[in-house]
């Protein structure tokens, strides 16, 4: 290890520049929410963390794919047992379909369990000439547009904490518990095969999984892995007092981790290589990711590597591009060539939700279904003519049946998003959405192989 890495001042951010980040009202409250979090326990542990490294690491070889997804911005109304259920139940179905169809490995990341913040932006939101603080997400303040729900309150932080903690319990109890035993594929399938194509489309692979799975019974072979699965929690590292007051020094290596989440990543806003939040990351031990959108060059990308993985480990550092569909063919190959011959073990993954966002007449912000699908296509498109890895998808989504993307099985038109629209937010793709992605990706998967 460099000594770079084996040293570390787990305050040097502090000095950086810090994008994004609350105006806080009262520095004495930041102090106590922040010394409260860091007497709490932790929500992962070290092992673990490096568990999914080493898991990430073969997704860089080109050996498994990344499932990530979630919600956009958790709320702390939505830390209930039927919200968590159904948003891991689309991940579990999504999961399978790929495994299945694609014969891949598949890597389990939950954007759940501390994806309470969010960047802004504008710092304030103006309605009927009234400003007021912008939603910066749960863990900051609250979306109701009134000066106390907008007020930056760091207790919130603390109650983040407590709503992550919960999910994550849940999330445990449903993967380890019997919940996620791949002989419940029908089960998860009952509330929605009736009334929808890609719910009808998976019964048919849950069928042929139930014969596969009854011909290795009989054959006296039944894997443990068939009974629960992995799996990890992500969110990005946006607010730095949180995250520090959450990193702990891990007692078999005297090394720093960021016990919040599995995995954090820097967002598109926040990757200044001079910024405090790469400085703040480049200390912990976590896997990290990096979004990547279009204005990135192969120079950031690199200097991004250096400052982030000097050592080059496999499966420390993952690259989330974030182009849009109209970008993703132009923007992509010279990233993926440049980190491609500096030999750097990264894990590509796309991000296809961020750059297709745009408003409807109605007002309300969307995402044509149909882009997502064409920037997934780009992304195996662009690896595919350079023989490297499409390593997997980063999404946006819900287990319900909401209306906020456009298009999909089900047809959602922009007169439809008023519907359900339940963001808190951006739009996510609903759970027969999901299903209809995961069945193209698993298809351009086999394409590449």
């Amino acid at each position: 290890m460099s000594t770079e890495q084996s040293t570390f001042d787990l305050d040097s951010w502090r000095t950086r520049p810090a994008l994004q980040q609350p105006q806080w009202d009262d520095p004495e409250e930041v102090r106590s929410a922040t010394a409260e979090l860091a007497g709490l326990p932790p929500l992962v542990f070290a092992g673990e963390c490096d568990q999914l490294k080493e898991r990430l690491a073969a997704v860089a070889r080109g050996e498994a794919f990344v499932l990530q997804g979630g919600d956009c911005a958790e709320t702390f109304s939505g830390a209930s047992a039927d919200a968590v259920r159904n948003k891991l139940k689309t991940l579990l179905q999504m999961a399978v379909v790929l495994t299945y169809a694609a014969s891949v490995p598949v890597v389990k990341i939950g954007r759940m369990g501390g994806q309470f913040a969010k960047p802004r932006s504008k710092p304030t939101e103006t309605r009927d000439g009234v400003a007021l603080p912008a939603y910066r997400g749960d863990a900051v303040n609250g979306l109701e547009f009134t000066p106390q729900a907008r007020r930056n309150d760091p207790s919130r932080l603390v109650r983040a904490y407590h709503c992550s903690a919960v999910t994550l319990n849940l999330c445990r109890a449903f993967t380890t518990g019997g919940y996620a035993d791949l002989r419940q594929a029908h089960a998860w399938n009952q509330d929605f095969v009736a009334g929808s194509p890609a719910g009808q489309r998976y019964e048919r692979l849950a069928g042929e999984i139930d014969r596969a799975l009854s011909f290795m019974a009989a054959c006296k072979i039944d894997p443990e892995e068939f009974h629960g699965v992995e799996f990890y929690s992500s969110h990005e590292a946006l607010i730095l007092e949180y995250e520090r007051a959450l990193t702990r020094i891990d007692a078999r290596t005297g090394l720093p981790y960021d016990v919040s989440a599995h995995m954090v990543w820097i967002g598109e806003r926040t990757r200044d290589l001079d910024g405090a939040h790469v400085e703040f990351l480049r200390q912990i031990r976590n896997p990290i990711g990096v979004k990547l959108g279009p204005t990135t060059s192969p120079d950031d990308a690199l200097a991004l590597i250096d400052r982030l993985n000097p050592d080059r480990e496999p499966g420390r550092l993952t690259f989330i591009t974030r182009m849009g569909a109209g970008r993703i063919r132009d923007g992509l190959p010279p990233l993926v060539e440049k980190v491609s011959q500096s030999g750097a073990p990264v894990a590509w993954v796309c991000d296809p939700m961020h750059g297709n966002t745009f408003e409807a007449p109605s007002g309300h912000k969307t995402r044509r279904f149909d882009d997502v699908l064409d920037e997934v296509a780009g992304f195996f498109e662009v690896h595919r003519a350079l023989g490297t890895h499409p390593g997997g998808i980063h999404i946006e989504f819900t287990g319900d049946d909401v209306t906020e993307c456009v298009g999909g099985g089900h047809e959602i038109v922009e007169d439809d998003l008023h519907q359900r629209y339940e963001t808190a937010c951006d739009p996510r793709l609903n759970r027969s959405q999901s299903l209809d992605l995961a069945f193209m990706v698993a298809e351009m998967y086999r394409e590449t192989r």
